[in-house]
């Protein structure tokens, strides 16, 4: 998969999550994809304070992101 192939993946998965986090009054930005395997993003909104909001990274967006470029390996929120 390319770096192109892999961001508009990631973009796909980030538009699956984003109702959910928009939902909490939240949002989610791609800031960018290190070496093609380190997903770094920006948690914004209510998700900012939120005290499950490294939870939800891991087990929501990670998981997600991953569903769609498996060759991820991490999603950090750079906030």
């Amino acid at each position: 998969m390319t770096s192109e192939e892999i961001k508009n993946n990631v973009e796909k998965a980030l538009d699956e999550i984003r109702p959910f986090l928009q939902s909490d009054g939240g949002d989610i930005s791609l800031i960018s994809i290190d070496n093609n395997s380190l997903v770094k993003v920006k948690l914004e909104g209510n998700c900012i304070g939120c005290s499950v909001n490294q939870m939800t990274l891991k087990s929501g967006v990670e998981m997600t992101i991953k569903k769609y470029a498996p060759q991820i390996e991490e999603v950090i929120n750079v906030g």
